[in-house]
């Protein structure tokens, strides 16, 4: 979210390959249907303590991290540093423009990444595309639900693997609040630019601002 992307996309890859071989998820969703003891076996201890280094340093990070972009950018406000509207780099064309957070919304909705394209984050949205494309394939949802659908539920329900499904919610609770954030800043900036290019190009020059 804070635009560090190499050292947040490593952090969770990380966290899949620990979460993955910890059983974690397992371990979650036997523990919220009550089943204890079924949690105490599914989870390996070897790969469980890894987890809480990652978690501490990811929070500590991340709060340290936005704190340190919050001061930059009071610095930067106060000023007035220059915004470029339009940067063409290998990836992709970015430019400042009006996008509808709810739009985007409605897209990671649809797929998780799609919300990130729309907004011009590319290396975040393709990742979660692919990423969303593997938990869905490993877990085997599509199958899942086409036995839904034909109302053959018990096959439905041995035939997922909930150590994946259970990926599913963190990546949509990430990508439906991160696409609609993002929108929304994109817009405040957008005014940003238009002010000041507004007050560089269309000011009297004998315009006397009041004080």
């Amino acid at each position: 979210m804070q635009g560090r992307l190499a050292k947040g996309l490593v952090l969770i890859i990380w966290e899949l390959v620990v979460n993955t071989n910890a059983k974690i998820n397992l371990g979650i969703m036997y523990t919220l249907i009550g089943e204890f003891d079924k949690a105490k076996q599914v989870i390996n201890t070897r790969w469980l303590l890894l987890y809480v280094p990652l978690y501490v340093y990811a929070m500590w990070d991340s709060y340290r991290g936005s704190v340190n972009m919050n001061k930059l950018y009071i610095l930067a406000d106060r000023e007035d540093a220059p915004i470029k509207p339009v940067a063409m780099k290998t990836l992709d064309i970015n430019f400042i423009d009006k996008r509808s957070p709810w739009f985007s919304t409605a897209l990671s909705l649809l797929s998780p990444g799609l919300g990130h394209l729309y907004v011009h984050k590319v290396i975040t949205g393709l990742f979660f595309i692919a990423w969303t494309i593997l938990v869905i394939y490993l877990s085997h949802t599509l199958q899942a639900v086409h036995d839904t659908f034909t109302g053959d539920f018990s096959q439905a329900k041995s035939i997922v693997d909930m150590q994946w499904l259970m990926y599913l919610p963190s990546i949509y609770g990430f990508v439906l609040h991160d696409a609609y954030i993002s929108a929304v800043e994109y817009n405040k900036l957008l005014e940003k630019v238009q002010s000041r290019f507004l007050r560089d190009h269309y000011q009297r020059s004998d315009f006397k601002m009041p004080l």
